[in-house]
């Protein structure tokens, strides 16, 4: 980084001498009278020579500006200064934050050396860019030149994961995580390894998501540009998968989508299913149900239907009971449970019965919200389990039509299955990245759920079974803590100014905070473990729709997958039609 005075950049002021400078902070007085000036987010390059070591080369981010009448007294002398009726002059100056002194020896810049705002190569290796062997494009910066991310603390080779915080609506966090995504695939930063990379998307807000294989017909050449700029060609994911609920009610299993009629699989699980694979916990998904004594009751029964259910097309035979549906398995437990004679074998001898009272009660809370989806009317061959193993690039699972309780088990069931898969498949490639929003809801400070374990696992060994989280919320403070620390990375967009207050934004300078206050959408302040201030950065506006409205055609793989998957004998199934087969 010991670059010569003319390949720094161009000189726009000098280092103060009224402000201690130190090797981590210093002032630059702007020369403004030749129309120089410094804004936030710039960087800024001055030198010192030593006898010993040559010269040292100090850069950093400007961090703070100011602008300041020298020669007045009063705050009323503005007022005759302007009428010219007391001399004055105006000073601006700015607060630079050090992020590389090279070499290192770190000693402050000297009052009266000339300051550069960084250009070219001086500002690649100011901000660390030069060091980065895998160069991630995540947007552009306040100068317009790109702004890379070092893919090592995104892949697990040095670090993993992503925590994306800001104001639901207005912070963009979800067209960030797709953007991420986007720049992982089509970059070629990772090389060979991209076309096998994997991501796994849960829509948890209207239809937005599911388009994300179709161009946004807002797409216009100056987005193109920007898509350019980074390295990118501008245009929809190639390759996606949809899955929405089956409806409820209908015996074909057809998705439950309005906007989307193309290339969308419906996912369920059968009574079957759900008892041999012991889903019962994730039922009871609410943070404070764990803390509750009934949970014991919660993996007996579990115990009880793995041991006992037996498979009858999807749905199940105990005891030679049949059952049908979630409700029939909802009352059959509730009446073994009411039942003296029965119900030690199914809860245990050692509870007491307004434990069980309180099983009970939740357990049949939850048949109006998951009887759509553990189903005993749907058949079991039928393809409807959510995988990312053989399907498309990313994945996308639409819950916004399903309470509360149903998205966390859509959620926890989920996820406990790509892990799992990941874990018995013992290598770290192909990666998986998972896209989850309100994770303040699946991942709570207090308390603890078979979710919460979940991600916990994911946030502790994932980085080694290659699987990554891209988690948003709006409230950082609200979500487990061992989570937002394993995040190697941390974004942040428009907040709230209660929650910009939290110790978990310390990260960012007194100013971005500031910032993040009145940050529009598109705007982010992205920290990564090599640069000691967050870089704020603009990403380009999404090249697929983000919404049915932007929705361009379909694409020709989409349909050519939808007819394909669809089998002909289902179409006249049951109908006498004359065809002579």
């Amino acid at each position: 980084m010991v670059l010569a005075v003319a390949e720094v950049g161009t000189p726009v002021g000098r280092v103060l001498g009224t402000e201690d400078a130190s090797p981590l902070t210093f002032w630059a007085a702007v020369n403004s009278e030749d129309g120089s000036y410094l804004q936030l987010d710039d960087v800024v390059v001055t030198q010192r020579e030593l006898a010993d070591h040559g010269r040292v080369t100090i850069a950093g981010v400007v961090t703070a500006v100011r602008a300041r009448h020298e020669g007045a007294s009063f705050d009323s002398d503005v007022f005759a200064i302007a009428d010219g009726m007391l001399p004055a002059r105006v000073q601006e100056a700015a607060e630079v934050t050090v992020t590389r002194v090279e070499p290192e020896v770190y000693v402050p810049p000297l009052p009266g050396a000339v300051a550069y705002r960084a250009e070219g190569e001086a500002r690649d290796s100011a901000l660390s860019f030069d060091r980065m062997q895998r160069r991630l494009p995540m947007g552009t910066g306040r100068d317009g030149q790109p702004v890379f991310l070092n893919a090592d603390f995104l892949d697990g080779s040095r670090g993993a994961h992503v925590s994306i915080s800001g104001i639901s609506g207005v912070a963009t966090k979800t067209s960030f995580a797709t953007f991420l995504l986007y720049s992982v695939f089509k970059s070629g930063v990772f090389g060979g390894d991209a076309i096998n990379t994997k991501a796994l998307i849960f829509n948890v807000k209207g239809e937005d998501l599911l388009f994300l294989d179709h161009p946004n017909t807002r797409l216009d050449e100056r987005t193109r540009a920007a898509y350019h700029r980074l390295g990118l060609e501008a245009g929809p994911f190639p390759q996606v998968s949809v899955y929405a609920p089956a409806r409820a009610g209908d015996r074909t299993g057809s998705p439950d989508v309005a906007s989307r009629l193309t290339g969308v699989d419906p996912f369920y699980w059968t009574l079957s299913e759900f008892c041999s694979d012991r889903l019962l916990p994730y039922v009871f998904a609410d943070a404070d149900d764990e803390r509750q004594q009934y949970t014991m009751v919660v993996h007996s029964v579990t115990a009880q239907l793995a041991r006992n259910a037996v498979d009858k097309d999807g749905g199940i035979s105990i005891d030679g009971t049949p059952i049908h549906s979630y409700e029939q398995l909802v009352d059959y437990l509730v009446e073994q449970l009411n039942d003296d004679a029965t119900r030690g074998g199914w809860a245990g001898s050692a509870v007491g019965l307004g434990t069980i009272n309180a099983f009970a009660r939740r357990l049949i809370n939850s048949k109006r919200d998951l009887a759509r989806l553990i189903r005993g009317d749907l058949p079991a061959k039928q393809q409807h389990r959510i995988s990312t193993a053989d399907g498309a690039q990313v994945t996308v699972v639409d819950l916004h039509n399903l309470p509360d309780r149903a998205q966390r088990f859509v959620v926890g069931v989920t996820l406990k299955t790509e892990f799992e898969r990941k874990e018995k498949a013992g290598s770290a490639k192909p990666l998986l990245f998972v896209v989850l929003d309100e994770l303040n809801k699946y991942a709570p400070r207090d308390g603890s759920s078979p979710i919460k374990d979940v991600l916990l696992d994911i946030a502790e060994r994932g980085r080694s079974l290659g699987v990554v989280l891209i988690g948003a919320q709006q409230t950082a403070s609200e979500v487990e803590r061992r989570i937002v620390a394993n995040s190697a990375i941390r974004v942040v967009g428009r907040l709230d100014p209660a929650e910009a207050s939290r110790p978990e934004y310390g990260f960012l300078p007194p100013a971005q905070r500031q910032r993040a206050l009145l940050a529009k959408p598109g705007t982010m302040f992205v920290a990564q473990p090599e640069i000691p201030v967050p870089l704020a950065i603009e990403f380009p506006f999404p090249a697929w729709a983000t919404r049915p409205g932007e929705a361009g055609p379909a694409p020709r793989a989409t349909l050519a997958s939808m007819i394909s998957a669809t089998d002909p004998l289902t179409v006249v199934k049951g109908k006498d039609d004359g065809i002579p087969f």
